[in-house]
């Protein structure tokens, strides 16, 4: 949505998306691992999956030259009837089921929301005895929620406005909901924990305000993860910021490929269910209506049937 906001009409059209699933319609001399007819998941990231880097689980550093993310491959996108895929072999993951299972949204969302949702919690540490904050009611932070309480955390407060979204919020783990910003949000927050803040605050915005908030939310000692794209350069991290408590500050470009294989099996098996933050489905010619019904909140997240 950030690309998208700051586009205008007069650059004309341009081919978007990094989620996606798809059948394998032909592969190149140097595909070995994929065939015609595999239905697959594609990480927003290219990677090999060979180099150290994606070896230590961290796919969207990788070292291979043809490496990086959709949104760098020109002409390409995921919203599409077809898109050529580099680097196969190390990006696609099969899928064990067929193309019209009532999976595919929530298998869909290992491409981007849920890993990054995951990789939100996994950064911040979150484990059984963490008291966790989430900042931002999208798609990502509905899934950092429920990535939060699959890791076990023991309180999950949900910072967001819309009713139908916290709701959802609610159904995927979250304890308590706060629905103020600012200082009034930060202080119901420390409310809710007496008055030590979190130990962990996942922050799914990007935003300067939306990190000020964690800021203030975060405990003595505490972590902050933040997955939001982050729309500035400089933020406080100084000696009243972060090093006079021991705040730590962690999180970056989710690596979801390091992350499918784990967490698909709870969707095969339905103990989970990621793909309910899909609220409205659209064709291709439906897609910049999408972009705008989720600019106003009138969508969640849109899934595109080509």
């Amino acid at each position: 949505m950030w690309p998208y906001g700051s586009m205008k009409p007069e650059d004309g059209p341009a081919r978007m998306g990094h989620e996606f699933i798809g059948i394998v319609e032909d592969t190149g001399p140097e595909v070995t691992t994929l065939n015609r007819g595999d239905l697959v998941v594609a990480p927003f990231a290219l990677s090999d999956n060979t180099c150290q880097f994606c070896r230590e689980g961290l796919h969207t550093s990788c070292t291979h030259p043809q490496a990086g993310f959709w949104d760098g491959e020109a002409d390409e996108g995921g919203q599409a009837e077809a898109v050529r895929v580099p680097l196969a072999d190390g990006t696609l993951v099969k899928l064990p089921v067929e193309a019209d299972s009532a999976l595919i949204p929530s298998l869909l969302t290992l491409s981007d929301v849920f890993g990054t949702g995951y990789h939100a919690a996994v950064a911040g540490g979150v484990t059984p005895r963490t008291r966790v904050t989430v900042i931002g009611d999208g798609a990502v932070g509905l899934l950092a929620v429920m990535s939060a309480k699959r890791l076990g955390a023991e309180q999950i407060i949900l910072m967001g406005r819309h009713q139908a979204r916290t709701d959802l919020g609610r159904e995927f783990g979250a304890t308590d909901v706060v629905s103020a910003r600012g200082e009034e949000g930060i202080e119901a927050v420390r409310e809710l924990t007496g008055g030590h803040g979190t130990h962990v605050v996942l922050e799914a915005v990007g935003t300067m305000s939306a990190y000020q908030q964690a800021l203030g939310i975060v405990r003595r000692g505490g972590v902050i993860s933040r997955v939001g794209v982050p729309q500035y350069e400089d933020a406080p991290v100084g000696f009243g910021s972060l090093f006079r408590h021991n705040i730590r500050l962690a999180g970056g470009p989710a690596p979801v490929r390091a992350y499918i294989e784990e967490l698909m099996p709870d969707i095969l098996d339905r103990t989970i269910e990621p793909g309910k933050v899909f609220d409205a489905t659209t064709g291709l010619d439906g897609v910049p209506a999408g972009y705008q019904d989720m600019a106003d909140r009138k969508a969640l997240k849109v899934l595109i049937n080509p």
